[in-house]
């Protein structure tokens, strides 16, 4: 069991420290404590602006749906009526754009910029792919049948055989060498 919590710790802790992982988790933090800055400048600059052609708050914006809406004047809750409360979506209409503005350009842009930069220092470099599964094989049979024979001339007859007929079989349809014995 003590195996099982070391392997499962460090899985959690690789699948955290992936990149976009630990950038949502950063732009969520500094988004929310952003937000704090956003909403008191929406309160205390663009309300009062609103205020001076109207009213001194945009959550006082109501319309009624249904019905006259009365207020409670001690708690400024509905009391009848259905009212729509447009002035604070407006508000928190608001407050996203302001907030999705800034940590854009304050944060994602340049990140973005800064991630082309090393892009642009460290080109990746393509490496050479090895020869492939069948290749290999292919090889490695040659060899089979070349030490089996005891030369190296059988393994090159078999090569030139192969290449002389399409998809690499004999005429009768069979893979090259495949009527070799397997006994010696």
């Amino acid at each position: 069991m003590s195996d099982e919590k070391p392997g499962l710790l460090t899985g959690f802790r690789d699948f955290l420290m992936r990149g976009n992982v630990v950038e949502l988790a950063v732009a969520v933090v500094v988004g929310t404590a952003f937000s704090k800055i956003v909403d008191s400048v929406v309160k205390g600059f663009i309300n009062p602006l609103v205020g001076a052609i109207g009213t001194k708050n945009l959550d006082a914006y109501r319309s009624c749906l249904r019905g006259p809406c009365e207020v409670d004047p001690t708690t400024g809750e509905t009391v009848s009526g259905v009212p729509i409360s447009w002035g604070t979506v407006l508000s928190a209409s608001l407050t996203f754009l302001i907030t999705a503005g800034v940590v854009y350009f304050l944060m994602i842009l340049p990140m973005t910029r800064f991630k082309e930069r090393q892009a642009a220092r460290n080109p990746v470099v393509e490496t050479e792919t090895g020869p492939t599964e069948v290749q290999l094989l292919t090889e490695i049979r040659d060899a089979l049948v070349a030490q089996r024979i005891g030369s190296h001339d059988a393994a090159a007859a078999l090569g030139a055989q192969r290449a002389g007929s399409p998809g690499g079989t004999d005429s009768d349809g069979a893979a090259p060498g495949g009527g070799i014995s397997t006994q010696k």
